[in-house]
């Protein structure tokens, strides 16, 4: 246990990735069961992300399943990394989040990005094209003011006076806005840790206080998988190298993999370049060796907060990765029950 790891928040991100031979019901059904899970383990928030038209991840409604993951848990806090700003009217998910605090007080969290859809034909079902993500800055700000009552015309119901925490998750010019906007800067990955330090540097810089924030607040986010051994830890992560260089290199993300079943995988050349590309740079190994990666990043960044997220087929292993992470940051001393008992209570 070290000194920057015991004060540094720690959450968890999840992207209800499927895995071989279950399909997206099972997923999500994984994602809730796991909140539960990291609430055991101590972790401070359990996020979901958003993702339309994608083949491998079912996560398509964020506020939905952060409503089904706030029902099944009672004190982790609940939100999303984030819902995609630019695919949605500001006024909807206002009152998507102002319904969220109404039933949860006090535990939700709205993380919003400016991501648009996958695909040509996604964006075209959602109504939206690549010029929305252009008008980020305008729609963060009229979401804003849907909560501060400051809408010159439409008052939210029931969200208006409402305090849910907004946080932005960007980098580059994201960063900026976010800074503008006096809010919460989520960045990542911890892989690219020149353009991670830019971000957080324009992000200090220019950062304006507001009503939701008089100081910074960053959230570095990255993948982390802890393990009895470097090879245990490494395997963790072949499931989801391989369905991204997979994905760059036919268009679709497959579900994952055992670990076992990747490593026997015949792949082309540009598919192996990709895969071994995808391995690099993650924090992953031994407790020791994890806690002082981690330990870099928080100095490197001054990270008020980090956000892990881990995909990979096995269950068992990726619980076990978060109770040795929950050990390292001094969360909980229940990891060991609450891991004994996953698969036997696991549906």
């Amino acid at each position: 246990m070290t000194r920057a790891l015991v004060s540094t928040r720690i959450s968890v991100l999840d992207r209800s990735r499927t895995r071989e031979g279950q399909g997206g019901p099972q997923a999500l059904r994984d994602t809730v069961r796991l909140a539960q899970e990291v609430e055991s383990l101590g972790f401070h928030r359990f996020w979901v992300s958003e993702h339309h038209g994608v083949p491998g991840v079912a996560g398509s409604a964020p506020t939905v399943l952060a409503a089904a993951v706030a029902s099944a848990t009672s004190t982790v806090r609940v939100g999303t990394g984030g819902v995609m700003l630019p695919n949605h009217q500001p006024l909807v998910v206002a009152e998507q989040f102002g319904v969220l605090e109404s039933l949860f007080p006090g535990r939700i969290d709205m993380g919003v990005g400016r991501s648009v859809g996958f695909t040509g034909g996604v964006r075209r079902a959602l109504g939206r094209s690549e010029e929305d993500a252009e008008d980020f800055a305008s729609q963060l700000e009229e979401l804003l003011r849907y909560f501060t009552g400051e809408h010159p015309q439409v008052h939210a119901r029931p969200s208006e006076g409402l305090r849910v925490p907004p946080f932005v998750l960007a980098t580059g010019e994201g960063a900026g806005i976010a800074a503008a906007a006096g809010v919460p800067l989520v960045v990542g990955d911890l892989r690219s840790r020149e353009r991670l330090l830019r971000a957080v540097d324009r992000y200090r810089t220019e950062f304006r206080p507001s009503a939701w924030s008089a100081d910074p607040y960053v959230v570095v986010a990255g993948t982390v998988a802890v393990a009895e051994s470097e090879d245990a830890a490494r395997h963790l992560l072949l499931p989801e190298a391989w369905s991204m260089a997979h994905a760059r290199t036919h268009g679709t993300f497959p579900p994952l993999l055992p670990a076992s079943r990747v490593e026997t995988l015949e792949m082309t050349a540009k598919e192996r370049e990709l895969y071994t590309s995808g391995l690099r740079g993650h924090i992953h190994g031994t407790e020791d060796r994890v806690a002082a990666a981690l330990e870099e990043a928080i100095g490197d960044t001054g990270a008020d907060e980090v956000l892990v997220t881990t995909s990979t087929h096995d269950r068992d292993g990726l619980l076990d990765s978060y109770r040795r992470l929950a050990r390292l940051a001094g969360l909980s001393a229940t990891g060991a029950r609450v891991a004994a008992s996953y698969s036997s209570r696991r549906s």
